[in-house]
Formats: C-alpha cells, structure tokens, sequence
C-alpha cells in the first residue's frame, strides 16, 4: 500500500493502515513522554553526574530547542522525499541518543545527547500527523487524530509517574538512567514494525527542498526559544534575552520574502505561504499556540506545588495527576467520534471546561488541608475530559482544508506552534510561581494560585480564536 491510494483498499490494506497508525502513536508517545518524564529525574541527574545548574537546564531545554526547530523542516522533508524513511531516520537518531544519555559520564555528554534526541523526536513528530492526514478520510480520519489527542494526553500526564516509579526501581544512583534506557528497546521494536507497517509514498517528481527557506526558518525558531528556554527556574522574566525576539521577527520577514521569490520561480517551498488564507488551519494555529501554553504549565506548577510545597514524592506528585490522563484518553476517543458531527463546537466546550476547572483548582488550593492530591482529582478529571476534546479535535480541524500533499509541512507547523507556545507557558508561569514564592515567603499555595491566572488566561485566549473560527464557520455555512 502507498500513501496516496488510501481511498481503494482491500480488507488487508485497511487493517494495515490501522497497523501503521499503532507504530505513528507509540512513536509519538516515546518522544512526547521524554519532554515530561525527564523532569522528576534532574535531581537525580544533578547528583549522579554533578552537574551544575547550566548543564541541568539544557538536559530539558536542549530537547525543547532542537525539538522545536526540525519540526517545520522535517514535515516538509516527509512530504517532499519519503515520509516512512525520515520517520526511521528519526526513531534510530532517538534511539542511540537515549542510549548515550543513559551511558552519560559527563555533563557536557548528557547535553549533547539529549539535542540530538530532540531532532530525533522533531524528525519523528509531523511524519505521524502527515501518516494520518494521507490515509485516513473523513470520520476515519477523525478517529485517528483522536487517538493522537490521547497518547499526546496520556503521554504528558503520566511520564512523572513513569520516571517517578523507574528512578524508585533505580535507586538515587542508576534510576535517572532508566529513564533514557526505557527507549532502547521500544526505539528497536518500533524499527521493526514501522519497515513493516509504514506505507511507502509513491514515486513522483522530486521537489525541491528549499536549503535557503530551511535555514532562514530554523535560525529564526532558534532566536524565538532561545528566550524562552535558557532561563533558570529562579531567574525573573527581565533577564532574558528577550531582543532575540526582534531578530527572529526580522528573520522571518526575510524568510517570507525568499518564499515569496522562490515561488515565482516554480519551485516548491519549506512552507506554503497559501496556508495563511486558510482560515481554519490560521485560527487552529493560535488555538493551539495558546492552549499548550496554558496546558504544557499546568503540570509543571501543580508538581512544583505538591512536591515542594506540601512534600510529596515524585511519584506521589504523578500519581495525583492521573485523573487528568484517565480524563483525556477517555475524551481524546469520543472526540475524533464526534468532530465529524460538532466541529468547532466541541473544541470550545473543552477549552470550557478546561477554563471552569482550573477557576475550581483556584478557588479550592488556598483552602485544602491534607489529602490535597486526592481532593483535586474530580477537578483534574473534569480538566482532563476537556483537553481530551481539545487536542485530537483541533488537528482534524485544522488540517481539514489543507491540501494533503502539504500535511507534512502543515502538521510540522501545528506541532512547531505548539512547543513555542508550551516554552512561553513554562517560561513565563514559572517565573512568576517562583517570583511569587519569594515574595510570599514559601507560600506554595499562593504561588500556584497566582500562576493559574496566566495559565487561565491563556487558555481564554485559545477559547476567543475557537469561538471566532465557530462562529466564521457558521457564517460560511449560510452562504
């Protein structure tokens, strides 16, 4: 089977294309646990390689930088070439450097490793949602991405409670490494099945790669995280470089200008400019933007919150946000069901509940005394119902009008939005949690408290672009 014969399968075909979206979703789920499952083990880490805090910070904001920037790239390079083989390239890249990670000796080692399985992951990432949008169609492909929404979900909510229960089987001493070794043998298994399972694209005239377009692109997502992901926790936000941000602007102009030349020449580019009239994909884009930077930040202070301030163990602290995971596997499923039948409507009654729930957890922190895990995990699960109908859903959306050919690039996109927007989240909410901290004097409750209303109103801005593209979509369907 090929990718561009989705539409006329024989009873095998179709099972296999449900065997190649298995390999997709548990590759997305080894790279999407690493960005979370890392963080209960830098204690850890610290200890085992003493390492100072500069070496600590890149273990979690070199995955994110490397990540982030081979996103857009990558999709095109699986649109443009062969999407099964960039997809292998990137498992094996992740594979050996988790390998290395576990086998660190030095700190300068485990940093270097861990960039390179940022771009093993960043390889990886867009190939799955290009997988889905070629061969899956219509409520098919709806069920998919909602399957997608769940193991983005799960993956996140539950990678503390992973490392938490493989540094505990570890020790102090060696636990840290499991947490890098769990992929070696998952990246193998996955070797094997994606030679067998992925399809393979079907020969057609070789595009251009736009080399130009690639490095204007990428330095210009280098100067937008830079900012934001080489700040330690207790730095305040002044200090940050934030004038980067005017040299990532300035790239950018630069790179639209070259798309723009490189175009009229007839030849194809990183990015199809097309897509900023695409409504739907332009309004899911900052949907996504700002609902990661409210989502990705939640779990970040919530464990700082129950860790640090009331002395839970890591794993205590994991297990306390497994309702919020129940929540979102469960809604991730009936929302690739029901996208077809409610369209933006279900993303928006998410992003409210999402919205309630966290007003709740507000409400409720300052006036908790004991049992505060297991007192929020009615709040957490309602949180976790609404993401669920938030993720999976606004994929489908957002791509439903874009041309497949291009899903690669349009995914990467999607994907490269959402880990700028979890990097402003993490760097601006934890800043102030922290700030918030010292000025409190260790009132961890006040902290979170203060911190859920920038996570809030990000996420109101992500419910303002859904009700804008409900209400255009509703508009359009009366002409």
């Amino acid at each position: 089977m090929t990718e561009t014969d989705a539409t006329e399968l024989t009873p095998e075909e179709r099972s296999r294309r449900w065997h190649a979206l298995a390999v997709c979703l548990l590759a997305g789920a080894m790279t999407l646990l690493d960005v979370s499952i890392v963080n209960v083990a830098l204690p850890s880490i610290r200890e085992g390689l003493d390492a100072g805090n500069g070496t600590i910070q890149w273990v979690v904001a070199g995955y994110a930088l490397a990540f982030g920037i081979v996103l857009v790239p990558a999709g095109r390079l699986g649109d443009a070439r062969s999407r099964k083989t960039v997809f292998m390239a990137g498992v094996a890249l992740f594979t050996i450097a988790s390998a290395v990670c576990g086998a660190a000796q030095e700190p300068l080692w485990i940093g270097a490793a861990r960039v390179a399985q940022g771009i093993g992951g960043g390889l990886i990432t867009p190939q799955v949602s290009g997988f889905i949008q070629n061969l899956f169609k219509g409520p098919e492909r709806g069920r998919a991405f909602g399957l997608f929404g769940a193991t983005i979900g799960v993956s996140t909510a539950i990678g503390p409670v992973l490392g938490g229960l493989l540094i505990q089987l570890g020790g102090d001493e060696s636990g840290w490494r499991l947490v890098f070794y769990v992929n070696v043998p998952i990246g193998i298994l996955l070797l094997v099945l994606a030679h067998r399972y992925l399809p393979t694209a079907a020969r057609g005239p070789q595009q251009s790669l736009d080399p130009v377009g690639v490095v204007l692109f990428g330095t210009a997502m280098l100067f937008v995280l830079l900012p934001l992901v080489t700040g330690s926790q207790g730095d305040s936000l002044s200090r940050r470089p934030w004038w980067l941000l005017g040299v990532a602007a300035l790239l950018l102009l630069v790179f639209v200008a070259w798309e723009r030349r490189w175009t009229s020449r007839g030849r194809e580019t990183l990015l199809d400019l097309s897509l900023v009239k695409v409504r739907s994909f332009v309004l899911g884009l900052g949907l996504g933007t700002f609902y990661f930077a409210g989502f990705t930040s939640i779990f970040i202070v919530l464990t700082l919150y129950l860790q640090q301030g009331l002395g839970y163990s890591a794993l205590e602290a994991g297990l306390s946000q497994l309702p919020f995971a129940v929540g979102s596997a469960t809604s991730s499923l009936l929302g690739g069901r029901l996208v077809e039948r409610f369209g933006r409507l279900l993303v928006v009654a998410g992003l409210v509940m999402i919205a309630a729930a966290l007003v709740v957890v507000d409400l409720l922190v300052p006036h908790l005394d004991g049992d505060v895990g297991l007192k929020l995990a009615p709040v957490l699960l309602l949180a976790g119902l609404g993401g669920g109908l938030v993720i999976a859903p606004n994929i489908t959306l957002s791509l439903d009008e874009v041309d497949p050919t291009r899903a690669g690039a349009g995914g990467g996109l999607l994907q490269t939005a959402q880990r700028v927007g979890s990097a402003i989240g993490v760097a601006i909410v934890l800043a102030l949690f922290f700030e918030r901290v010292r000025s409190s004097d260790g009132d961890f409750a006040d902290a979170l408290s203060y911190s859920l209303h920038v996570t809030i109103a990000f996420v109101l801005v992500a419910l303002a672009m859904g009700v804008a593209d409900l209400v255009r979509r509703a508009r359009d369907a009366r002409v």
